[in-house]
């Protein structure tokens, strides 16, 4: 749907060969090094939600890094905390719909 060629145009504006960047499906985090460090993850194939906290994204999301994760609605509600989520909608006729929010404070207050 176009998931991994937006990543890879994070990768150019980060100064990092887009030609480097593939879909990470097998080896869940593939880094990338550039002007920031850029982070692909793809957890489609996670079943238990425990397993997320095994590939340390926390460590990477305090490093200051840029973090792409393909399928985060698989990820804890508290590491998406400020994070910007982007979908994609296939209009058909090889067209998408792009559409981008930051997401909001998730703890109760």
């Amino acid at each position: 749907m176009g998931k991994t060629i937006f990543v890879k145009g994070l990768a150019w504006g980060l100064e990092i060969n887009p030609d480097e960047v593939c879909s990470p499906t097998f080896v869940l985090v593939s880094p990338h090094e550039g002007r920031l460090p850029l982070y692909h993850v793809d957890l489609y194939r996670i079943e238990n939600p425990g397993e997320i906290f095994d590939l340390g994204l926390e460590e990477y999301l305090d490093s200051g890094a840029v973090v792409a994760v393909e399928w985060g609605e698989k990820l804890p509600a508290d590491l998406k905390e400020g994070a910007l989520e982007v979908r994609f909608t296939d209009l058909g006729q090889g067209s998408r719909r792009i559409a981008v929010r930051r997401i909001a404070n998730t703890h109760w207050e």
